[in-house]
């Protein structure tokens, strides 16, 4: 085991989404790799806007990911005392203060620093105005470092560094009494001994703001890693109308996790030429020094390209028991069906998605098959009844495994004298109600003698 600790801290307003999942994803691997330890805090401090709902559904996708967490999930929400303390404290030593300035004050100073050719700052009779207004509703503000510069190396993008004339007094407790943001993320960093920080690129501008308060409050500063954005394919940021950016509704579409977890991780990071990497692979070949710096472009057609792959090899067991939950939300009743995995074999180089194979599987267990109509027009005519009828003979008195389903559609193009797809395709519409099932002798043995029986038998009716 290693001393390294790092987070995952999203927040419950919503579903996890492609970034964030990525970077919960860089944060395992990391701690896995290192023996070192991952740990998962909602960060709930906005109150009005996170819910259950969505605490489970983060959840969900962690558990779905197989991103497996060392310590939590902690909820800030449960730690508003220890951030009140720490508030105090800043108070006390005169590193934060009081400021009862109204918006529109402040928006007077700001218009003012603006004339004067300078960036606004709240020095001055912001900082001195608690005795002049009494028993008013104030916020507290961090007292920020105002000369020099605020510098880090982070691990991806090198030295970075801030002026500190640049930076305001920010808030760190609102006027209702609850911390903000960067004050709270500080001090939660700092108390689970956190070593590394890899989050967004979006949270770079926060960092100088932290790292002097991880000075105010005598707390050694981690190691910062920021992690490119992914755009989409128009080079803007990742968005809704890019198409899904909820992890779970790629789930609900039929992704497996894997490819997934394989694809996340390939955005932003590479390991030579290589696309196809195990979970195990992952964790012993992925670093910070390999990802990039620029921002990884999502691509739904690489993604589907790494699902199709990962069902093609899949364990038809595995794949079998997300089937018959995929055929189950569709309303299909699997109960007396085939037996999945063996469904599954004859679709995985059929399927793209699990969700697409579960619409193709479904005539396997449908009791009413349905029909397409055109290939029932074709197909299932006064014509066909005779190869039916021979058809089901011969399957009747075959024993039903594999060689006995060939040599029984062997003997009826003997007895007719037609060629295979004479027989083959009726025979696939009659069985499947569609021209597009697997293999014919496939179908049959999955299906079994019985229901191979029953459907000849409806489709000599319909020949009628």
């Amino acid at each position: 085991m290693s001393d390294m600790r790092v987070r995952f801290a999203p927040s419950p307003t919503g579903y996890l989404h492609i970034g964030g999942a990525r970077t919960a994803l860089f944060n395992y691997l990391l701690a896995q790799q290192a023996g070192g330890t991952f740990i998962l805090r909602i960060e709930d401090t906005d109150v009005e806007r996170s819910t259950q709902e969505s605490v489970d559904a983060i959840l969900a996708a962690m558990e779905w990911l197989g991103l497996d967490y060392d310590e939590g999930p902690y909820y800030q929400s449960e730690r508003f005392d220890l951030y009140r303390e720490k508030i105090q404290y800043l108070l006390e030593c005169g590193k934060a203060y009081k400021c009862y300035c109204t918006e529109e004050e402040l928006s007077q100073k700001r218009e003012a620093a603006i004339e004067q050719g300078s960036k606004p700052q709240y020095d001055g009779t912001c900082r001195n105005l608690e005795a002049q207004r009494p028993g008013q509703p104030y916020v507290v503000r961090f007292k920020s470092t105002r000369e020099g510069t605020t510098a880090f190396d982070d691990l991806i993008k090198g030295n970075i560094s801030f002026n500190n004339s640049e930076l305001d007094d920010m808030i760190i407790q609102r006027t209702d009494g609850t911390p903000t943001y960067n004050f709270v993320v500080v001090v939660d960093d700092a108390e689970m001994g956190l070593t590394h920080v890899v989050r967004g690129d979006d949270h770079v501008n926060n960092t100088p703001r932290q790292i002097q308060i991880y000075e105010a409050l005598g707390y050694s500063v981690p190691q910062f890693a920021h992690v490119p954005m992914i755009l989409g394919d128009d080079k803007k940021r990742l968005s809704k109308r890019h198409g899904a950016t909820s992890v779970m509704a790629y789930r609900d579409m039929g992704y497996l996790p894997e490819a997934m977890v394989n694809y996340l991780v390939r955005l932003g990071w590479s390991h030579g030429d290589e696309e196809i990497f195990s979970k195990h692979e992952l964790i012993e070949k992925f670093s910070l020094q390999n990802v990039g710096r620029s921002a990884g472009v999502f691509n739904p057609d690489k993604l589907l390209w790494l699902n199709e792959h990962y069902i093609k090899s899949g364990d038809p067991q595995r794949l079998g028991q997300l089937l018959l939950e995929y055929l189950e939300r569709d309303g299909v009743v699997t109960a007396e069906g085939p037996d999945a995995a063996e469904v599954v074999k004859t679709l995985q180089d059929r399927s793209k998605t699990m969700l697409e194979m579960a619409q193709k599987a479904a005539f396997y267990y449908e009791d009413e098959l349905e029909y397409d109509e055109k290939a029932v027009a074709k197909f299932i005519t006064a014509e066909q009844a005779p190869i039916f009828s021979a058809l089901k003979e011969a399957l009747e008195q075959t024993t039903f495994d594999a060689e006995g389903i060939e040599q029984a559609f062997k003997q009826v193009l003997e007895q007719t004298g037609l060629k295979f797809g004479k027989v083959g395709q009726p025979a696939r519409v009659a069985l499947s109600g569609g021209t597009s099932a697997p293999g014919i002798y496939e179908v049959a043995l999955v299906l079994g003698q019985d229901r191979c029986i029953a459907r000849l038998n409806k489709a000599i009716a319909m020949c009628s």
